[in-house]
């Protein structure tokens, strides 16, 4: 591994180690793993599904918004890698989407008319839990190589300790209640993005990095402010206003 690269490896679990300590969302923290991954591992694009109490999956965070919507796509057509890779509990390569099309046909024609040659899915796990899945998309054919496999799957187990927060029991309820919470974090924060969004005139990315700065030079959790900003509590002009004066 490069050394330059080696510096990102560290920096990614550092920073997920101080986010956990100082009770930063998980939603924010796999958030920035996402982008993470695509610094580190030689992918163009991450994003991270997680299931629900019942086994039902949902796009939790994505690098991008091509790969947010595969994401989805897999979801509502319950095809894709992902999706198989949180059902086996396993890893799932494809190195050369073309080659899979009988297998994954309205995924693959979807994944190359977004630009992605290749996907490798790795399940997030906690103990004998699965959690979820996590996606790595090239933009061009090729494997992973082992070292780059145990590095996605060691960022990927460490998400998974972000979303539980706390060591726990095997006790499925206790899990299932940790998971549910995450998720209903990510509705808040789609929510109040819309809203700054709408407000600023802004494309939804800029209006996260404005939830995002606001939540950190405030010492807030980024669900907090979200939940603020949709139940008015915060006004969006709050949040832009800051942005603007930090900027």
């Amino acid at each position: 591994m490069a050394e330059g690269r080696e510096e990102k490896v560290v920096q990614a679990f550092v920073e997920i180690a101080e986010g956990l300590a100082r009770g930063v969302d998980a939603f924010d923290l796999l958030d920035r793993l996402a982008h993470n991954c695509v610094e580190i591992l030689d992918v163009a694009s991450a994003g991270l599904l997680l299931a629900d109490e019942h086994g039902a999956l949902h796009v939790l965070a994505a690098s991008s918004q091509a790969a947010r919507e595969l994401e989805v796509f897999q979801v509502q057509r319950d095809e894709g890698p992902c999706r198989d890779a949180y059902h086996a509990g396993a890893r799932v390569d494809v190195p050369d989407l073309t080659a899979q099309a009988d297998r994954w046909p309205e995924f693959v024609e979807a994944a190359l008319r977004a630009g992605y040659q290749s996907l490798h899915a790795v399940p997030l796990r906690l103990r004998a839990s699965i959690l979820g899945a996590m996606g790595l998309f090239g933009s061009r054919v090729g494997a992973m190589d082992e070292a780059d496999h145990a590095v996605a799957q060691a960022l990927a187990d460490v998400a998974s300790v972000a979303l539980v927060q706390e060591r726990v029991s095997a006790d499925q309820t206790a899990l299932a209640s940790h998971l549910q919470a995450a998720l209903s974090s990510r509705i808040a924060i789609e929510q109040a993005k819309g809203v700054i969004a709408y407000a600023g005139d802004l494309e939804v990315g800029q209006a996260f990095e404005r939830l995002r700065r606001y939540a950190r030079d405030h010492n807030l959790r980024l669900t907090d402010v979200a939940a603020a900003v949709v139940a008015r509590r915060l006004t969006s002009g709050a949040v832009l206003a800051h942005a603007g004066a930090e900027g």
